[in-house]
């Protein structure tokens, strides 16, 4: 039977996430969702010539191969925090400085189709393990960066950041 991954209530998780989350929206599967997602990036970006990959909107912004490794880098740590909150971890999980990564992943020097591999072979793998998750884990509470979560409200928050980042990519990067 295919699991459906209700939307989590505002104290499933943190207060700054609730930007994210809101976006989403209120009705549809949590899994179409993340597939529908996937297909729009690839649509975004994938025409893209590295020239325009390696630009950015303003003075001091991130390009868009800079954007789009932060959202690999998020879901990969928000993935990882998932995993170790379905397994029951109980310590707190860290949290990350966004900036740092961005300045240390050399973003600009990959080759965007490169990229683009990696975020689909990791969005797949992603969907595999999330399916994998039962309705009494989904109710599982961690601590990351020292904030309680439920792992049904992690997984919302993966769904709003990339949306907020996708959306961003559009109006800021694109003009669309």
């Amino acid at each position: 039977m295919a699991l459906t991954i209700p939307r989590p209530q505002a104290a499933e998780y943190p207060l700054y996430y609730h930007t994210y989350v809101d976006q989403l929206p209120e009705q549809g599967d949590f899994f179409d969702i993340l597939e529908i997602q996937a297909t729009e990036l690839q649509n975004l970006l994938g025409n893209l010539d590295e020239a325009k990959a390696n630009e950015a909107y303003a003075e001091g912004k991130w390009t868009i191969k800079e954007l789009f490794q932060h959202m690999l880098d998020s879901e990969r740590i928000f993935a990882y925090r998932a995993l170790c909150i379905a397994r029951g971890e109980t310590a707190s999980l860290p949290g990350f400085d966004e900036n740092m990564y961005a300045e240390s992943s050399y973003a600009n020097v990959r080759l965007l189709r490169d990229m683009l591999e990696e975020y689909n072979l990791m969005r797949k793998s992603n969907l595999y393990l999330f399916r994998s998750f039962t309705d009494e884990v989904l109710a599982n509470v961690g601590t990351a960066n020292n904030k309680e979560i439920t792992l049904r409200g992690l997984l919302y928050v993966i769904a709003g950041h990339e949306l907020h980042h996708i959306n961003i990519l559009k109006s800021r990067y694109l003009n669309q």
